[in-house]
């Protein structure tokens, strides 16, 4: 009997393959962990993209990344010729030179109208008829006289016959020729006084040769023009210069524009200078103008003095009560370093700012002083030199940055 313990073969098999497997296991899982090892340590080492960007508040720069880059827009500053002018605001008017209120030459019911606000009407033009007790009064004279004139005239010629035949004295046929004479007089005075009422010659031999009264009398328009007010209405009762008038008609080609300058800039605008004349309505067209007037009091409220110009509107386009811009030109064009107007900022404080770079990549943050804008661009008068790279498109984004703000 054995006292000594050694296991079986099968046994000592068993636990030999058992080994074998648990050193393969630490030798694969020492590989995976050199491997493991060896990629953090290469990502690591690895140059990382740039994911935002770098902000230097001390010398105002910002540092873009390249997704950022694409919506900057980067160009030279160029220098441009701006003109030296001075700009007002005013409003549009009629021209009240070229404007008449037409009223009735005598009082009447008016029976008949034949325009309505905004019709262009031409010089002659019947605007609208009334019937006119003053017209049947010198149309009846008119009738009275002619015949009147008819009998005088019938008693001249049996006076001379009877004169011939020693009918009568000389006397008696020297009267029969004054009467003639009076009456003609009286028939020609007849026929004025009813031609004032604007009737024709065809008109008052019409009259003369049927006695018959024709109460209508026509009120034509006197100028070429546009109607801008109607107060008439049939069956009223209108009288000559008793507001308001029936009809008011206006000459359109030319246009006021009324303003009111700064009372420091009064002294630069003179009567008969040349003025160009923006409105709302068309944005991209100029008006030619001069000025006409100038006002000889400045308005101690507001310290500004009223210019009226005279503006050419021959397409008539112009409407009275638009809002207008006018420029004077108050001296030679200067040459000044310009940029486009979304190069420049303007900051909370009020500042005007551009953004500088010199790489295309760091754009540094630069106050400048402005001049007038004109065709898009900003007349810069100090900060610049002609020919320095500028942020344009994207100005703001590079603003909201430094300060801050979404990017």
């Amino acid at each position: 009997m054995r006292t000594d313990f050694t296991p079986p073969r099968w046994e000592r098999r068993t636990r030999g393959a058992a080994a074998a497997v648990v050193a393969a296991a630490l030798v694969l899982g020492a590989y995976a962990a050199w491997r493991s090892g060896s990629s953090d340590a290469a990502e690591a080492t690895a140059p990382q993209p740039e994911l935002q960007a770098a902000i230097d508040p001390k010398d105002q720069s910002v540092r873009l990344t390249d997704s950022q880059l694409e919506g900057i827009k980067v160009e030279p500053a160029s220098e441009r010729d701006f003109p030296i002018e001075k700009e007002a605001v005013g409003s549009i008017d009629f021209n009240e030179d070229l404007s008449v209120q037409v009223f009735t030459p005598y009082q009447g019911r008016i029976v008949g109208l034949f325009g309505n606000l905004g019709d262009w009407v031409t010089k002659g033009q019947t605007l609208f008829t009334i019937e006119s007790p003053d017209l049947i009064q010198a149309e009846s004279t008119l009738i009275a006289a002619a015949g009147v004139l008819d009998l005088t005239t019938r008693a001249l010629t049996r006076a001379r016959e009877l004169y011939k035949l020693q009918g009568i004295a000389q006397k008696d046929l020297e009267q029969a020729v004054s009467d003639q004479q009076a009456a003609e007089g009286a028939l020609k005075a007849a026929r004025d006084a009813v031609r004032v009422f604007g009737k024709t010659d065809a008109e008052i031999e019409r009259l003369v040769a049927t006695r018959k009264i024709d109460p209508i009398l026509v009120v034509p328009c006197p100028i070429t023009g546009r109607i801008t007010a109607r107060n008439a209405a049939p069956g009223l009762f209108v009288q000559p210069g008793s507001p308001p008038a029936p009809y008011s008609v206006a000459d359109i080609s030319t246009m006021w524009m009324l303003a009111n300058v700064t009372e420091a800039d009064s002294p630069l605008f003179k009567v008969g200078e040349d003025v160009k004349v923006s409105v709302l309505a068309f944005p991209d067209r100029v008006f030619e103008g001069k000025i006409t007037t100038i006002g000889a009091t400045v308005d101690p409220n507001t310290h500004r003095l009223m210019t009226r110009s005279e503006i050419q509107d021959p397409n008539h386009e112009l409407r009275p009560g638009m809002f207008a811009t006018f420029v004077i030109r108050t001296g030679s064009p200067v040459s000044s370093v310009a940029v486009p107007v979304n190069g420049v900022v303007r900051e909370g404080d009020g500042t005007m700012t551009v953004w500088v770079t010199t790489d295309r990549r760091r754009f540094v943050k630069r106050t400048v002083k402005l001049g007038v804008q004109r065709d898009g661009y900003d007349q810069i008068l100090e900060g610049m030199r002609p020919g320095e790279l500028i942020a344009t498109d994207g100005a703001i984004f590079l603003s909201n940055i430094l300060a801050g703000g979404p990017t």
